[in-house]
């Protein structure tokens, strides 16, 4: 568990800055996919390159049939093909003879088929789509096409692809860019064996259009993701970061102290990780308060409880030296004395009270049998005459009575609760000790024949300092701490101390509940 922790933690430190807040990360990690889609707009590159060469073919093809027409045609049959071709594929069609002069141009026999943009009166949304088109271009190094310009000198050597045709004698393809930033395509190809030549221009906008369309369209999809990014992203940011922010802040209250009563919020209505940590914040909260409450309470009634015997110890101290009487002497030494082992033995209970909690958490549980422990405390106790003459029997009704616990911390339990029934029962009385199987758990009852505890008072009986005694007792024989100190210890081992609804012996009947082994 420690590795996938430590994992975890690296992995946390390798994936996003250690001071960014979780709606930035949130954001991050939703936005990462969108920018590698935005990265897709340099593929259209790769798209426009495409429609280009399936261009070049087209453009090729174009200027071989025509050159094939041309080649067998009259004079007149060769205008008649340039204009009718010129029209149908909105073309500039112009052919030279031998001597490379231009005997026939399209655009002058009939027209004009197109006519290129003027990006200075162009809209402001051709422009847009211009310099993005530039941007694109810069940003995946496209190859850049020299601008088209029409040449002074109308001879076809003012023309690079027709002064290869003438020299070479097969179609030459070239690539310029009109003044709008579309491709202008240029097709030579020798016309017949005389060495004429025919020169055909496109302006391909279709595949600037096309492009344009394609990015369009990519760019709004991108645009509506990013949206519906963001929205959920904050969405989700508020419902895990403005949770968590709501935590802080109570437990910020808690830790100041300002607000005693301040409620830490449980999001009831959460069933996910969030309120299953808003749950355990509340609950460790109000723990923490009861332990609080718990140490303030037990810190005034040790401060009370001292305080008496202080009181009673300082006036024999005080009155001593004024009497002068013997027996009046010897009885104010024995409320001294009786006030020093009285507090004695609070500060002892006391401490062991304290530390319970703190020991049994680093203590090591091991099998414990009930039945034999109540058994040698019991015995122990007869041999030193602690009984008062009653008579303690342990009856064991199940097979396996063990428990996993501290068995210095069970005996004194046991300690405790005979001395408590001790007290309480009748000199030569009986004392019923029964370890049980109940329910899943193994119940030990302590029962005797005193005069019980009502139903009221069950409760208060384990609270501490409790003073109700028997009347046979002398004040201050007991710290009132034992069935307190009996439960702190048994509910560290999982289990319950209670009184029992019905004594078999008719007085008090207290059960202990442990898990089995």
């Amino acid at each position: 568990m420690a590795e996938e922790d430590l994992s975890a933690s690296r992995l946390e430190r390798l994936a996003f800055p250690l001071g960014a807040s979780l709606t930035t990360r949130i954001l991050a990690v939703n936005l990462i996919p969108l920018l590698v889609l935005a990265l897709s707009l340099f593929f259209l590159d790769s798209y426009r390159r495409q429609l280009l060469d399936e261009r070049y073919k087209l453009a090729r093809i174009e200027a071989q049939i025509t050159a094939e027409a041309l080649a067998g045609a009259t004079p007149e049959r060769q205008k008649a093909l340039l204009v009718q071709i010129g029209k149908e594929q909105r073309m500039r069609l112009r052919m030279y003879d031998a001597a490379g002069t231009l005997v026939a141009d399209s655009f002058a026999l009939d027209g004009p088929a197109f006519t290129l943009s003027d990006p200075v009166a162009a809209p402001f949304t051709d422009d847009l789509a211009r310099w993005t088109d530039q941007a694109v271009n810069f940003a995946v190094g496209a190859y850049s096409a020299p601008p088209y310009v029409e040449p002074e000198d109308l001879a076809a050597d003012a023309w690079p692809e027709l002064s290869r045709v003438r020299q070479q004698g097969f179609t030459q393809i070239e690539l310029r860019r009109a003044p709008d930033g579309t491709p202008m395509i240029n097709a030579a190809a020798p016309v017949g064996l005389n060495g004429a030549s025919l020169l055909t221009t496109r302006n391909a906008v279709d595949i600037t259009q096309a492009v344009r369309s394609a990015r369009t369209s990519l760019l709004l999809i991108i645009f509506a993701a990013l949206v519906v990014s963001i929205v959920l992203s904050l969405y989700l940011a508020a419902t895990i970061i403005e949770p968590l922010r709501r935590l802080v802040r109570a437990a910020v209250k808690v830790r100041a102290g300002r607000e005693r009563e301040i409620e830490v919020p449980r999001m009831d209505e959460r069933t996910d990780e969030i309120g299953l940590l808003a749950r355990a914040v509340s609950d460790m909260t109000g723990a923490l308060r009861h332990r609080i409450d718990a140490v303030e309470s037990f810190a005034a009634d040790v401060a009370h409880e001292i305080k008496n015997p202080l009181a009673s110890l300082r006036s024999a101290i005080e009155s001593l030296p004024r009497v002068t009487e013997p027996g009046l002497r010897a009885q104010l030494e024995e409320v001294a004395a009786h006030d020093v082992r009285r507090i004695d033995r609070l500060v002892s209970e006391i401490s062991e009270a304290s530390r319970i909690d703190a020991e049994l958490s680093r203590a090591t549980f091991e099998p414990v049998d009930l039945a034999e422990l109540f058994a040698n405390v019991a015995a122990t106790k007869q041999a030193r005459g602690e009984t008062r003459d009653c008579v303690i029997t342990v009856d064991k009704q199940v097979d396996d009575a063990r428990v996993m616990g501290v068995p210095l911390r069970l005996e004194r339990v046991a300690e405790n609760l005979l001395d408590n029934a001790v007290s309480f029962s009748p000199p030569g009385g009986t004392i019923a000790v029964t370890v049980r199987q109940h329910g899943n758990r193994i119940a030990t009852t302590v029962c005797d024949e005193g005069p019980g505890i009502p139903e009221a008072e069950r409760e208060k009986v384990f609270r501490r300092f409790h003073s109700q005694r028997p009347d046979h007792e002398n004040f201050g024989n007991h710290s009132g701490l034992g069935l307190a100190i009996a439960r702190t210890i048994i509910e560290a081992h999982d289990g319950s101390l209670t009184v029992a609804d019905a004594s078999p012996l008719g007085g008090a009947c207290l059960m202990i509940e442990l898990p089995p082994v």
